[in-house]
């Protein structure tokens, strides 16, 4: 790290790692600051690095540019240190970068920023892990020990004339199962693996904004070089070490690198230089000095403020880097998984238990037959082995290894289609809890509408105005308010733009483009501005009014102090020095907010107005500005008005003020150090309104549409903005979210927050549009939601959503307007910020929860069915020979296990999937449906089976003392059994009663190859396996009889399906089973799990209660033929209805409230009694539905 040959630059990575190992002010003086560092890595703090660059020419000395007598190398004085071998840190950079590509010398002493990836297993090695299964390992010695009794037999013991000497072949056959098995389950971990590395991938990459050659530009953040001049913004996730070069009140948090949990505001690197340079003089040290941090880690997270700071270690070299390689984290098993995991290995227990039983009664039968048994002993080994073999066998079909394989597979493949869909699936959970959510917060500018914004209406003061003279939307429930006339002249944009005089159009210039973030970039080739679409639209505004580059604006304007846009306060603020002496705050943000601190206006802004003085002659200085006027009561009402009608014409309302102060800091504001959006409300009056400003942002095509597949999906949808009531309430209309007429409610968040709980929990379930809302408003109406038993889903995109995005069920971020701590935050991240992608996650999500349960009823199926048929047949042979043998199961497990895997996990979601309510969280993962099948199907195959195989001879003439013969009874019923699971896999595509297991069938390629890639099996078995599999090839009857008997599993399914649940539920109405993938029924509940009810509540049909509060309306159970498998659970919302009163006492609502209740406990203790206790309190409970 620290000798790099060739070295041109007066720094190496090992230099810079004592900066922040740990944070070290006296390797920053050493380094000689800011200015050493900049000469030291051939760069400019202004301009950044050259887009030109490849190789560096001129060579900087240590010596150059760090203070006199600075030792080179630390302790080591100018010694070099010596390298550790077992530090991989610091070994050579093993990566060459070739000569001429860009930045090649750079990356070639400190590296570029990726970590090494994570070194993904072989295939070796993941075929061993698949063969480390106890059962395969039990059946591989089985199968050695087969092969040297066979070829003992083969080779040892002399055989008839003509008899064939293949004794052998079973153990081989054996043997070349168990490698067939192990090579696809190998294989299908290896494509799973490398398709999660895929998406990790694509997660780790980013962009981020850095300075070169004196443009901001977007880069990758693979891309960003030692040298790089880097913003930073609030929100960001810094993604490599710096220091920090200047900004305005950047705070960090940097406890996720270092531990530190209090933010650590960022001081100037020139400032903390200056600060070591006076002490290294002589003078007192500051008593702060200690605390002076200009030092930007790896890993922390920006949380206020904007800024820049200067690159110094990427990828392995930063700190965050050297620590942990964070990116490269093993996904955790879902809970789905788990489920399931648990659910094999009950299954494989009480498979394990047949086999042992059957074990033990052929056992005994062979021990009672052996007195009379004329067979030699090698022959009664076989005998022996076949028996252990057969049981064995049992086991590998009982245990479902196929079953966490098929989730998989599913959540794999679902993974991947997602990403297609703009999905970027973060936490795999979240992939299979999304099918199940019943309600989703969104946000609205960018998710709902496109977050393309342009300024389609302005009025300037109270003088002139264009646009916003569209038709109003208005509520029907809503009384005509007060008439307000509108006295501002409007007139078209291009008048607006031509009539403004000179001091007006630099006002309006100056407010847009010094109080902003945005900047001016090259995106796609095309020249534009990049940042928050808000500000975009309003620094294109700026543009026609003949603004210079926007860097050029801020660079002539004396920035003195920027308060961050806070969304608390709903407004952000700017303060510059004038030329006159004075200072003057720019504000901009939500307009009715600005408006009500606003106590004068401009006036007085066209050419017009100031062209010509009273005797003609040209107009005086003072007489081309604009003018200010007092703010009237009639002023504000006309104003409050044109805010009213831009907000019903569903454009975005924001508002631009001023205020000018003769110094800065003000009185008010006198020993503020870091000035904040809350410490600015202190001089937030008396401003001057500049112009409120309708900016039009159209709604994504596909939203109305998605919305009603929501509705239709049974999914809640709920609008979370920022913007005011009036544009909410508007755009949700026009969207389909919004529905007064059937009670639907909007609010505003400061009325939300200030509700009681009992309040809240009324109030939610109705709630619809929440306008003007906070993070924590986000973060209440989540936390309520869950509350009433909701599946939540909730979108974010700024730093503060954080803990509401955390809190949900399901997070989704956004990817372009999204911050890197969201994102960090989220458990999905929307590619294209747009809420059809949500509606596809659902989708997907049910996709995924249907996968597994059509395996898992395939699945048991078969096991039920080839279990009891290898027991029955066994106990029931006088060889004590399963009518299917050791190599025949081993292949009906590999196709129940794998290829239906394949099959049905990678289903796509058909439209229909939105065409049923969304399952509660405690469903059981086999619903009653599913139990009609398995059971239904496993007697019509075992029925059908062992018809052939005992009534056989009798039926269709097999004389089954001619061995030949036997044997093909044996082949037909093997036959007959694989084609019974091949057509049952189809019929297993449909989990509800409808009779179309047809449904999109050829748009999964997979299902149609694999089970091509079976019957091709199949025929290739039984026509040339009949030495390893025991079997002889069928005649054109009997592959007949096969295949039509195989077929009767469709009309048979149909059979199940047109029996009414109800009739299947009425049959055991007491059974009580205690199943281990479902939770413990509710204590005195008296229902089993397969138990329902007559009523189901509908949230989304409000009716209105005795208080006229509206609430669930109860519906019809549905019939037997609806698609909707939640017929016999009890209903998700009717659960916070039914609690006990225990339970309800003992629901801590909040911390503060579970205090309260203590207290209480403790007074009445102290009273005797004397008062009532909490508990005897009546408590406002939701109305009662059942």
């Amino acid at each position: 790290m620290f000798i790099i040959p060739d070295n041109r630059f007066a720094f190496s990575p090992g230099q810079f790692s004592k900066l922040l190992n740990p944070k070290s002010l006296n390797a920053f003086y050493a380094l000689g600051g800011l200015a050493g560092l900049e000469k030291g890595l051939h760069t400019n703090r202004d301009t950044g690095l050259s887009v030109d660059e490849i190789n560096v020419d001129a060579t900087v000395a240590f010596e150059e540019v760090a203070p006199k007598g600075t030792p080179k190398y630390g302790h080591n004085g100018d010694t070099e240190p010596e390298v550790k071998a077992d530090n991989p840190g610091a070994l050579p950079p093993p990566t060459v970068y070739p000569a001429g590509t860009p930045f090649s010398d750079r990356k070639r002493v400190f590296r570029d920023n990726t970590l090494p990836e994570k070194k993904s297993k072989t295939l070796l090695q993941l075929a061993w892990i698949t063969y480390n299964d106890k059962v395969l390992i039990l059946l591989t010695i089985a199968a050695v020990v087969s092969l040297a009794l066979g070829l003992y037999q083969t080779f040892g013991v002399k055989h008839e004339d003509g008899a064939p000497s293949v004794e052998w072949v079973e153990g081989v056959a054996i043997m070349v199962a168990i490698v067939i098995v192990v090579v696809v389950g190998t294989l299908n971990d290896w494509q799973m693996e490398r398709q999660f590395n895929k998406l990790n991938e694509k997660h780790n990459d980013r962009t981020v904004k850095v300075i070169r050659s004196g443009k901001s530009v977007e880069v990758s953040v693979f891309d960003v070089m030692v040298g790089d001049v880097m913003h930073l913004f609030a929100g960001d996730l810094v993604p490599v070490d710096g220091i920090f070069i200047s900004g305005h009140g950047v705070k960090c948090d940097e406890s996720s690198a270092t531990g530190e949990s209090d933010l650590l505001k960022k001081v100037a690197a020139d400032d903390v230089f200056a600060a070591l340079q006076d002490v290294a003089n002589g003078k007192a040290a500051r008593p702060d000095l200690e605390k002076l941090d200009p030092f930007i880690i790896s890993g922390s997270k920006v949380t206020e403020g904007t800024g820049t700071f200067l690159v110094t270690a990427v990828g392995v070299n930063s700190s965050y880097g050297r620590i942990t390689m964070a990116l490269h984290t093993e996904q955790e098993d879902t809970p789905l998984q788990k489920k399931l995991n648990n659910l094999a290995d009950w299954i494989a227990k009480l498979g394990g238990g047949a086999a042992l039983l059957l074990f033990i009664v052929l056992l005994i039968k062979f021990c009672a037959q052996l007195p009379s048994n004329p067979d030699p002993p090698a022959q009664k080994g076989q005998t022996f082995l076949r028996i252990f073999i057969t049981s064995v066998t049992v086991v590998v079909v009982a245990v479902p290894e196929g079953l966490p394989l098929a989730v998989t597979l599913a959540l794999a493949f679902a993974t991947t289609r997602m990403m297609k869909d703009n999905n970027l699936v973060r936490v795999l959970k979240a992939c299979e809890t999304m099918g199940n959510a019943t309600t989703v917060c969104s946000d609205k500018t960018g998710t709902l509408t496109q977050n393309k914004m342009t300024v389609v209406a302005m009025t300037l003061g109270k003088s002139t105005s264009f646009g916003g003279t569209g038709e109003v939307l208005a509520e029907p429930t809503e009384k005509p308010a007060k008439k307000v006339d509108i006295t501002t002249e409007n007139v078209s944009e291009a008048d607006f733009t031509n009539g403004l005089n000179k001091s007006t159009k630099e006002l309006i210039i100056q407010s847009n483009a010094v109080n902003s973030t945005a900047f001016e970039g090259n995106e796609d080739g095309v020249e534009t501005f990049i940042g928050s679409k808000t500000e975009v639209a309003l620094l294109t505004l700026s543009k026609k009014l003949g603004s210079k580059p926007v860097q050029e604006e801020r660079s002539d304007a004396n920035v003195v102090q920027v308060v961050p846009f806070d969304s608390a306060v709903k407004y952000m603020a700017t303060v510059v020095k004038l030329d006159n002496g004075n200072y003057r705050a720019y504000v901009k943000g939500a307009s009715e907010i600005l408006l009500a601190q606003c106590t004068k206006v401009i006036n007085k802004t066209s050419k017009d107005d100031s062209k010509t003085s009273e005797d003609g002659n040209e107009a005086s200085k003072d007489s081309q500005k604009f003018r200010v006027t007092d703010l009237t009561e009639d002023d504000h009402e006309m104003l409050n008005a044109t805010i009213t009608s831009y907000a019903g014409q569903t454009f975005r309302t924001i508002g631009s003020s001023f205020r000018d102060f003769e110094s800065w800091p003000p009185r008010e504001l006198e020993g503020t150090t870091e000035l904040t959006a809350k410490d600015f409300s202190k001089v937030h009056k008396d401003m001057t309104l500049v112009a409120i400003y309708g900016i039009q942002d159209p709604l994504r095509d596909t939203v109305k549409d998605a919305i009603k597949d929501c509705q239709r999906a049974g999914v809640f949808v709920r609008m979370v903005t920022g913007d005011n009531l009036l544009t909410g309430k508007a755009i949700a209309r026009e969207c389909g979210i919004y529905t007064p007429e059937t009670g639907g409610i909007a609010m505003e968040g400061p009325v939300f927050r200030r509700k009681s709980d009992e309040e809240l929990r009324e109030l939610v379930p109705h709630l619809q549009v929440l306008a003007r809302s906070s993070p924590e408003d986000k973060r209440i109406l989540v936390r309520t939601l869950k509350e009433l038993g909701e599946t939540v889903a909730v979108t974010g995109d700024g730093t503060n959503d954080a803990p509401a995005l955390k809190m949900a069920d399901i997070g989704f971020a956004m990817g372009i307007a999204g911050t890197e701590v969201a994102k960090e935050a989220a458990a999905i991240i929307l590619m294209d910020d747009n809420f059809a992608s949500i509606v596809k996650g659902i989708s997907w999500g049910r996709a995924v929860n249907d996968a597994v349960k059509k395996f898992l009823q395939f699945q048991l199926t078969v096991n039920i069915t080839a279990v009891a048929l290898t027991f029955i047949s066994a106990v029931a042979s006088n060889e004590e020979q399963s009518v299917l043998n050791a190599v025949q199961l081993l292949w009906v497990n590999l196709i129940m296990d794998t290829f239906a895997a394949l099959a049905l996990a990678t289903d796509p979601p058909a439209p229909s999937i939105l065409n049923r309510l969304p399952d509660r969280k405690s469903a059981p993962l086999i619903t009653l449906r599913m139990y009609k099948m398995i059971f239904g199907q496993a007697i019509c195959q075992l029925g059908i089976t062992l018809v052939l195989n005992f009534g056989g001879p009798k039926l269709l003439g097999y004389n089954t003392d001619v061995e030949y013969e036997k044997e093909s009874l044996n082949t037909l019923v093997f036959n007959t059994f694989v084609w019974l699971q091949i057509f049952n896999e189809i019929n297993n595509r449909r989990l509800d009663n409808n009779l179309n297991i047809f449904e999109r069938i050829t748009k999964n390629w997979f299902f149609i190859v694999i089970n091509l890639i079976m019957i091709g099996g199949q025929v290739l078995i039984i026509f040339v396996g009949s030495t390893a599999f025991k079997i002889h090839p069928l005649n054109g009857k009997e592959w007949g009889l096969s295949i039509g008997l195989g077929a009767i599993s469709i009309p048979w399914g149909i059979l199940i399906r047109l029996t009414p649940d109800h009739w299947v539920s009425a049959l055991n109405p007491h059974i009580h089973i205690r199943m281990p993938w479902g939770k413990k029924k509710p204590a005195g509940s008296g229902k089993s799990v397969l138990d329902g009810d007559d009523t189901e509540v509908n949230a989304a049909t409000p009716v209105a209660t005795k208080e006229g509060t509206p609430a669930a309306e109860p519906r019809p159970k549905p019939s037997a033929d609806d698609d909707d498998d939640r017929s016999f659970d009890l209903p998700l919302r009717s659960w916070t209805s039914l609690r006990g009163e225990r339970a309800r006492q003992h629901i801590r609502r909040g911390f503060r409230e579970y205090l309260h209740d203590q207290k209480a406990k403790v007074k009445d203790k102290s009273h005797d009694g004397k008062r009532p206790k909490t508990a005897d309190v009546k408590v406002l409970e939701r109305p009662r539905s059942l």
